[in-house]
């Protein structure tokens, strides 16, 4: 995952939980809202921290050209 989906699951966590305030009855009998809030908030946090670790850790890679005659 990338840093454009942790943002875009980060905000849609917190569209969940803090700005919508009246769910569908329908919504609200099969899952809780504010857990999936809260869920898609954390799994935000984490993808952009993990994209973040990753992009660091690639900007640090050098590669190595080796000539070999013949």
């Amino acid at each position: 995952m990338g840093i454009g989906i942790g943002i875009l699951l980060l905000v849609l966590g917190l569209i969940i939980l803090f700005a919508i305030k009246e769910f569908p009855a329908a919504v609200q009998d099969v899952v809780d809202p504010t857990t999936v809030g809260w869920i898609l908030l954390i799994a935000g946090v984490l993808s952009l921290v993990l994209g973040l670790v990753m992009n660091n850790q690639r900007s640090k890679t050098t590669h190595v050209e080796e000539r070999r005659e013949m």
